[in-house]
């Protein structure tokens, strides 16, 4: 990850991960095994992609996808 997009990554991350515990009624532990693992966190951390300019709302609904098909669909616009 580039230490330019680093912080922006750390500020995104508590939100996704709050969401993830409230939807899913994990704990910080395994909401934070499932972000770390997944496609998203990889592109998140890739700043060509752009994803880390997206709203956490809009990456965990990204993210919950990833986690039920497999697939992410990405906005048109980033």
């Amino acid at each position: 990850m580039s230490k330019s997009i680093s912080p922006v990554v750390a500020m995104i991350t508590p939100g996704i991960l709050e969401l993830l515990m409230e939807h899913r009624d994990l704990t910080l532990t395994q909401a934070s095994d499932l972000l770390y693992r997944s496609q998203l966190y990889r592109a998140l951390e890739d700043e060509k992609t752009k994803v880390w300019r997206l709203s956490y709302p809009l990456l965990y609904d990204m993210l919950e996808e990833e986690l039920t098909t497999g697939n992410i669909t990405y906005p048109e616009e980033q």
